[in-house]
């Protein structure tokens, strides 16, 4: 058995340096560390390279889209640009001839409309100052609160007025059976498509004759034959007899009957 004094340090076989040897001589003779360090690092620099290029194309990609995406700041041309507001005058009377309202109760309270009572209705129209027949009205109401202290109530309307040939303007919103309210003007058709606005409502005698006060835009100008001067409201006003009798003179292209 070898002494271990005639054992040598490995290093002495390999002739490799011993520690105080530079460390370009040690990678000299080992000669790969050098090159697969500066493979490493060509690597990493092009892997890291190609992340910034993909994430950066990504980005660009993502910006793009953004901005092509992004809506037109450009008012809405089917619109008239100048939002001028028209007002139409327009009388709605139940002559008692058409069975409205009608009464659908789905509450058990016979004494009384209560909430989620329906009333479907169906009036005629004349125009603001009683000379012509334009039309009816046609819609449902739903209750939403019996006001006993107000002596009234207060539903939830949605309904159209129908012109003839003009086309009809649909509306929504609170009508109230003790005081003057406004509704949404919702949409139309015919010369009312895309019209907007409000409509203030006025009850004379309830539910026989109210008066109405449209505020209109979105749309061209009104024929003239609507555009009347109206007679002011009170619980007295009728029809002319000739819009009454539906005469040619007094009545519109096609009226809705």
């Amino acid at each position: 058995m070898a002494s271990a004094s005639s054992l040598k340090p490995i290093s002495y076989y390999l002739n490799l340096p011993n520690s105080r040897s530079s460390s370009s001589e040690t990678q000299r003779l080992l000669g790969f560390k050098s090159s697969f360090s500066s493979h490493h690092r060509n690597l990493s620099l092009s892997t890291t390279h190609q992340d910034v290029s993909r994430r950066s194309s990504k980005n660009n990609v993502t910006t793009k889209a953004f901005f092509f995406n992004k809506p037109s700041s450009q008012p809405d041309s089917s619109r008239p640009a100048d939002n001028k507001v028209q007002e139409l005058f327009v009388y709605e009377i139940n002559e008692r001839d058409r069975n409205s309202p009608a009464i659908l109760k789905l509450s058990q309270k016979p004494e009384h409309l209560t909430i989620g009572d329906l009333v479907p209705f169906t009036n005629k129209l004349y125009t603001g100052d009683l000379q012509k027949r334009i039309g009816i009205t046609a819609g449902l109401c739903v209750l939403i609160k019996h006001e006993p202290e107000k002596k009234g109530d207060r539903f939830e309307a949605i309904y159209s007025f129908y012109f003839g040939d003009y086309g009809h303007i649909s509306v929504q919103g609170a009508y109230l059976t003790y005081e003057d309210t406004y509704l949404a003007v919702t949409g139309g058709s015919g010369i009312f498509e895309g019209v907007y606005g409000q409509v203030k409502l006025h009850q004379i005698v309830f539910p026989y004759k109210l008066f109405y006060t449209f505020y209109l835009k979105g749309i061209a100008g009104l024929p003239q034959e609507l555009l009347v001067k109206p007679v002011e409201p009170s619980p007295n006003v009728e029809a002319a007899p000739a819009a009454k009798a539906t005469e040619p003179h007094a009545a519109i292209s096609n009226f809705t009957n």
